[in-house]
């Protein structure tokens, strides 16, 4: 595969940031739409759910393009591909944090009313445009705002359960917080002159890639109009090389340990700072991503590289690490909030047990990557 093939990729990716964006509008304009009854809450609902939709598009867009510039740098104009590669960053991690904290709070009430059995959790409340998630085991007929009916705990799980509603309505309190604030930062940035440079760029990106000149133009053109064919795969396989040497440095033998306790110490320590066995992990998922970011530009033209991209043990792998990355950052959440200041004993037990329960899952999902990772590589029919 040449450039050409690399520049119909990021044209492509371009257009559907700027399709995202365009929906991303328009939902937001039809928030305001007035109706009759229950029109107007309908339709509040499905400018709600298309305006977040618009937004994982519009992330997912400058993802992949941000990540495709990172990994064929060399073959872009530098200025532009350096310049470019931190605008698109900064612009899907703010658009994330809103979407984060929902999911964050959501994963702790549910495993709050696992380990403690039915009992009155908060639901999370919507913010802004976001909608509203209620946990998946609030009884049938409840209401977002009406508590589940408690149900008597089993006595192993009395103490958990005396603690579990404050500990949720503590995580409910201080992750709505912060969703609200990521909301507002997220309307900030699409607001703001370095977001309407940055789509800017983009859509010019959609008409023109600039790629790198080198070598002698052909006769009667440009210098600007005859960038040489260049092979993509060698700077592919640079990335899946990365990917391969990171995987092979991590900790993969002791991450197949039913729990590591030194994640508990370090979580509920008075340091706030991440727990460092993390990441290493978070590089992988971030440089597994580039690696198939690297393969769809691949495809197109050659049937191989297309097989290469649907490899089920990518797919796979991917998902572990995104649930251990969820894992962790709900870990944190818990960990953060039983530091609280004069908090119940029976509250901060919950949350104790809480964040054990989730560095269980960073282990789990660290032995499923682990499973799926070793495994021979499996194409899609």
């Amino acid at each position: 595969m040449d450039s050409n093939a690399l520049a119909a990729y990021l044209r492509a990716q371009a257009t559907e940031f700027l399709r995202a964006l365009r929906r991303h509008r328009e939902s937001g304009a039809g928030t305001g739409a007035a109706g009759a009854n229950g029109t107007a809450v309908a339709g509040r609902a499905a400018s709600l759910a298309d305006n977040v939709d618009a937004a994982r598009a519009l992330r997912r867009a400058a993802r992949r393009i941000s990540g495709t510039l990172h990994t064929f740098q060399p073959l872009l104009d530098t200025d532009w591909a350096e310049g470019m590669r931190p605008e698109l960053a900064w612009l899907s991690g703010t658009l994330a944090m809103e979407h984060a904290y929902a999911a964050r709070l959501e994963r702790l009430l549910q495993a709050l009313h696992r380990l403690s059995g039915p009992s009155a959790l908060p639901a999370p409340r919507p913010v802004g445009r976001a909608t509203a998630t209620v946990p998946a085991t609030m009884p049938t007929g409840t209401s977002a705002g009406t508590p589940a009916a408690a149900h008597p705990a089993t006595p192993d799980r009395g103490n958990l359960t005396v603690g579990a509603a404050k500990a949720g309505a503590l995580l409910d309190r201080q992750l709505t917080l912060a969703r609200t604030r990521a909301h507002s930062t997220a309307l900030q940035a699409l607001g703001s002159s370095r977001f309407h440079a940055v789509a800017d760029k983009v859509a010019l990106l959609a008409s023109e890639v600039p790629l790198r000149v080198t070598g002698r133009p052909s006769r009667g053109a440009t210098p600007e109009a005859t960038p040489l064919p260049f092979d993509l795969r060698p700077l592919a396989d640079a990335a899946h090389e990365r990917l391969t040497d990171a995987v092979a440095a991590l900790p993969l033998v002791a991450a197949g340990s039913p729990y590591n306790a030194q994640a508990l110490v370090h979580g509920l320590s008075p340091d706030p700072a991440p727990h460092p066995q993390d990441a290493p992990w978070h590089q992988v998922r971030l440089l597994l991503r580039l690696h198939r970011y690297a393969l769809e530009a691949l495809t197109g033209e050659d049937a191989g590289s297309a097989e290469e991209s649907t490899d089920v043990r990518l797919l796979a792998a991917g998902e572990a690490l995104n649930r251990h990355r969820d894992a962790s950052e709900a870990a944190a959440a818990a960990a953060q909030a039983a530091r609280t200041p004069r908090i119940a004993p029976a509250t901060a037990y919950a949350l104790g047990v809480l964040h054990a329960d989730q560095r269980h899952e960073v282990e789990a999902a660290r032995y499923a990557f682990q499973h799926s990772w070793r495994k021979a590589p499996i194409r899609l029919p």
